[in-house]
């Protein structure tokens, strides 16, 4: 809370005219410009990432924002006070999020399993870092080839607050949670804010403060937020019906739902030569990675706010373009693009797409099928891309692109099973066309040119002539807002972001049985998202023009119900993952504690490496397999080792050669009896620290004790497990 507050009167005056004025976007903003000044200045070598420099930047950020305070209207007193109450219960929708997330982090707090060992440790080498690009901890001598900026803003965090690593990764992914959850109530909520000021005059909040008229705006965001942060899509209640009504198995024969099926159904269900992932942000709270895609979370929801704004000037300018320019916040755009970029580089391509339509049909409104459309949304899009270019630069000068190029798919996803993932946000947007656009479209008039014309005038508001003005109108039922077009554009966005991968994919070292997976994966998981917000104003805006009857009802009973089919997923997730939440169960959210269970003497040798050994020189330990636990010291401490998880330095790197010839390279410094040979591997990477124990000695059965314990001093040991410091 009190970070979000350093950044609250530019904010406010970002989002001035929304009904919270932006109020929990400020805690992003903050983090925005805080986080990025402090690795600016550490990738230029000005200042280290040291608390200190966080502070300084910190207070930068206050005095600025001090400066933009102007003198208090004796009028906005009133208003102040509404606002004070909106943002009490903001706040308090983040904190009991955030409370109720780290509950039941609580219940499975390991940092283990999947992909938690890569997140865990680029924050340890994040945090070990004086400037950056950080260490790579899993191929000594080079940077990380990766976009990290998310796991950066977790050891930002983390060095401000000084508490362990091992605690707030746990705390992260509950505050990204509670970020998730508000952000979207925030954002859907003000949509439906701004369709209701059509339809009362008397709700804005600087006159009586009627709550009545709130009803549909907590309803519906709480609606949206629900669904982004917690839903999946229809596979659980239909596999479920399948399962426990029709008494039919699912694919592999078991009659009982387990979770991760939702985010694996194209390719798994029957198995065939496309496996895609499809996953969603109630999936990757539960399982806790601390991935690029979830930690773009907060980002990705301002940035959406943010266009909403730029389209709301954009409808009520007057000397457009300028004013756009020197009056709206698109350097914010382009601060936001280009954290999106490292932090998650596929969302940089897909919210300038977000963008681009906002622009476009922005301008549109005004100018209609004029040159002058075209030319002031590349022109505004451009200044907004520029500087974002520029901002990510720093990281892209030291980063080796992991992109192959892009080729046409192999295999396409069925009809069916396109409906089960995509079938529900559908039906909420083609109840919205159909509200808004009546129900006597003619489908083989639309494409004649004089139809196509008006249904187009029509969808942007303008007014464009036609010669035979007797003619009966297409779109019956008629009634567009400009937060209409708006879901509109993010509806169809998410749409054609799950088109795509059904026609091409981007090339990564998954090439086979894989080869679209991480393209669906990375498009489709913004395309839930997008829909998810904007479900919230679909149920609202069409259930609240209806008038009462069967329609209405129906429609009602609809939605319902596919609402409760898409909230089912959590009581399958949280139990699958978490257990049955007894409070016996509770462990606290101290993430290393399968080291103390599992590796009892390799956690102690964590523990002494943390305390005693500063900076990052390097160390060496066994090579193992992605997703095992091995590279277990390098993680918890954040010390490089010569190689790591081997599948992920081989996409990292682009090539197996190099991970495959340092895998080689640590055989030989453990088993090899010439001492000559193994000194020279030892220098060639620069190691100070050799460890020794019980997973060494499996992976290396001919492990050469004796010629080890003469290359340095023994500086712990644990049983089996020692450390030796090389001179």
């Amino acid at each position: 809370m009190g970070l979000g507050l350093i950044f609250l009167p530019i904010t406010k005056k970002i989002f001035a005219n929304f009904f919270d004025q932006g109020y929990l976007f400020s805690k992003v903003i903050t983090l925005l410009f805080s986080s990025y000044f402090v690795w600016l200045l550490a990738s230029l070598k000005i200042l280290p990432f040291y608390k200190e420099t966080i502070w300084l930047v910190l207070l930068l950020g206050l005095i600025v924002n001090l400066m933009t305070l102007r003198k208090k209207n004796p009028q906005d007193k009133t208003r102040s006070q509404h606002l004070l109450l909106i943002c009490v219960f903001e706040e308090l929708i983040f904190l009991t999020t955030l409370v109720l997330w780290s509950f039941i982090r609580g219940f499975q707090p390991d940092i283990q399993g999947l992909e938690k060992f890569m997140d865990f440790g680029f924050v340890n080498s994040i945090l070990r870092s004086k400037y950056f690009p950080p260490a790579d901890i899993w191929f000594a001598g080079k940077s990380i080839n990766y976009y990290y900026f998310g796991h950066y803003i977790t050891a930002f965090l983390t060095k401000l607050t000084n508490i362990n690593s091992a605690v707030t990764y746990n705390l992260m992914i509950a505050t990204l949670f509670a970020f998730c959850f508000s952000l979207t109530f925030s954002l859907t909520g003000n949509l439906i804010y701004f369709y209701l000021l059509k339809k009362f005059d008397n709700l804005r909040i600087d006159f009586k403060f009627q709550i009545s008229n709130f009803k549909f705006i907590i309803l519906g965001g709480l609606v949206s937020a629900l669904l982004v942060s917690l839903s999946a899509n229809l596979h659980p209640a239909f596999y479920n019906f399948k399962m426990q009504i029709l008494r039919k198995p699912y694919c592999d024969g078991a009659f009982t739902y387990w979770y991760p099926n939702a985010t694996r159904y194209i390719g798994y269900c029957p198995d065939v030569d496309d496996k895609t992932i499809h996953e969603f942000p109630s999936y990757s709270f539960i399982v806790s990675d601390l991935h690029g895609h979830v930690s773009d979370i907060p980002f990705v929801l301002t940035f959406l706010a943010l266009s909403f704004t730029l389209f709301l000037k954009i409808k009520e300018g007057k000397d457009l373009l300028w004013a756009l320019i020197f009056k709206s916040p698109f350097l914010i755009f382009s601060f936001l693009l280009g954290i999106m970029f490292m932090t998650n580089q596929w969302d940089y391509p897909i919210y300038l797409m977000v963008l681009g339509f906002v622009l476009f049909f922005g301008f549109f409104q005004h100018y209609g099928k004029n040159v002058k459309t075209i030319t002031q949304s590349a022109l505004l899009g451009i200044i907004i891309l520029i500087p974002s270019i520029i901002l990510f630069l720093p990281f892209q000068l030291g980063f080796d692109p992991i992109v192959k190029g892009i080729a046409f798919v192999r295999t396409h996803s069925l009809p069916h099973q396109l409906l089960i993932l995509w079938g529900a946000p559908w039906f909420f947007g083609l109840t919205l066309l159909i509200y808004l656009f009546g129900y006597k479209i003619k489908i083989k008039n639309i494409f004649k040119k004089e139809n196509f014309i008006k249904w187009i005038s029509k969808f942007l508001n303008v007014d464009i002539e036609l010669k035979n003005k007797k003619e009966k109108p297409l779109i019956a039922n008629y009634s567009l807002l400009i937060t209409d077009v708006f879901v509109l554009i993010l509806f169809l966005v998410s749409t054609i972001l799950i088109i795509i991968p059904e026609i091409i994919y981007v090339k990564d070292i998954y090439i086979a049985s894989y080869h679209r997976a991480n393209t669906v994966f990375k498009l489709t998981y913004q395309s839930f998202i997008m829909f998810s917000v904007g479900i919230g104003y679909v149920l609202t805006r069409v259930l609240s023009s209806l008038k009462k009857g069967f329609k209405r009802n129906l429609l009602l009973v609809s939605y319902t119900f596919l609402l409760f089919c898409l909230l089912v997923y959590p009581f399958y997730s949280i139990k699958g993952y978490y257990g049955s939440l007894a409070p016996k169960t509770y462990k606290g959210l101290f993430g290393m504690q399968f080291m103390q269970r599992l590796y009892p003497d390799d956690y102690k040798t964590i523990v002494w490496l943390n305390n005693n050994v500063s900076g990052q020189p390097n160390i060496l330990e066994a090579v193992g397999d992605s997703y095992t636990d091995y590279e277990r010291i390098s993680m918890a401490t954040g010390l490089p080792t010569i190689e790591g998880w081997l599948v992920h330095e081989w996409l990292w790197r682009g090539s197996f050669d190099e991970p495959g010839k340092r895998q080689t390279e640590v055989q030989t410094i453990y088993e090899s009896k010439d001492i000559s040979q193994t000194k020279e591997l030892l220098n060639k990477y620069h190691i100070k620290y050799l460890i020794v124990g019980e997973m060494e000695r499996q992976k290396y059965p001919n492990l050469n004790q004796e010629k080890l314990t003469s290359l340095g001093k023994k500086v712990f040991e644990s049983n089996q497990t020692a450390v030796y410091e090389l001179p």
